[in-house]
């Protein structure tokens, strides 16, 4: 139990330390975006490498090392794209008369990059690790990718917490991909879900047989998990769960606070209504 505890406490620490550093990084003068993306490269690059031999070692360092991998792998997708390096072809926000079809599609398109290179990683990750004993790297790249492509159904369809104060300047026409409402048709399915794999995997934690190093990989995923159906409910909840990170938005400079509404020619969708 002891194992599992720290095991779940060093996920949250990685989850809410590393997230405040890409929001913090990503609201930086766009004049420094070059250097920590240097420096983010190597730093991913170094991970793959890390991932690949990590994945014979089954020892509980092995496992650790392999999850803090994985999070950092995952981390230069986030910082890549909020960055505004890999997004995709189409960079200008929805169009006046889209329905919903052709505003998917066009959303699509806005960070389709982003998406081929989540792709292209995820390709890499499990062919490096093929056949390995130690897949916590792995099922830990995948559990965010998974989670985080359900956040963005539900953030299209519909929420009542965007977080566009974490939405970049230089971004800011994603936002009317985005629609603000109470709840959306995919949410309960998506929450309901992500619940159900949490318990069966946390099932797996305690059952007899399961070994410090398995046992610690079981709990990396359901942390992760549990996060990500808490993350869901943060966009629906009447609650100011962005407080978790607010304190990381006042480092900013004040010139980056700008309006997060493009001009009145845009369909609003963060109301609902055109204009």
């Amino acid at each position: 139990m002891a194992v599992d505890l720290a095991a779940a406490g060093y996920a949250l620490f990685v989850w809410w330390f590393s997230t405040a550093v890409i929001i913090l990084l990503d609201n930086l003068p766009r004049r420094t975006f070059r250097w920590s993306m240097a420096a983010g490269s190597v730093v991913f690059a170094v991970s793959l490498w890390r991932l690949a031999a990590s994945a014979h070692d089954t020892s509980i360092a092995g496992v650790y090392g392999a999850f803090t991998y994985a999070v950092l792998a995952w981390g230069w997708q986030e910082m890549s794209f909020f960055m505004g390096f890999v997004t995709g072809p189409r960079r200008t926000g929805a169009r006046l008369d889209a329905t919903l079809g052709q505003r998917f599609a066009d959303g699509v398109a806005a960070c389709l990059y982003h998406e081929l290179a989540i792709i292209a990683t995820a390709a890499v990750i499990v062919v490096s690790t093929w056949g390995e004993p130690n897949q916590t790297g792995t099922w830990t790249f995948m559990v965010l990718w998974a989670m985080r492509q359900s956040a963005k159904l539900n953030v299209f369809l519909g929420v009542r917490n965007l977080g566009e104060r974490f939405v970049p300047t230089h971004l800011h026409y994603l936002l009317t991909y985005m629609a603000k409402r109470p709840m959306n048709a995919l949410m309960p399915f998506s929450v309901t879900a992500g619940t159900v794999v949490t318990v069966a995997l946390a099932l797996h934690v305690g059952a007899p047989g399961t070994g410090p190093s398995e046992a610690a990989c079981y709990t990396f995923l359901v942390t992760m998990l549990a996060l990500a159906v808490l993350e869901h409910w943060m966009l629906v909840l009447p609650l100011p769960f962005e407080r978790l990170w607010s304190w990381v938005l006042t480092l900013r400079q004040p010139a980056r606070r700008a309006p997060l509404v493009t001009p009145t020619t845009q369909w609003d969708y963060l109301s609902g209504s055109s204009k």
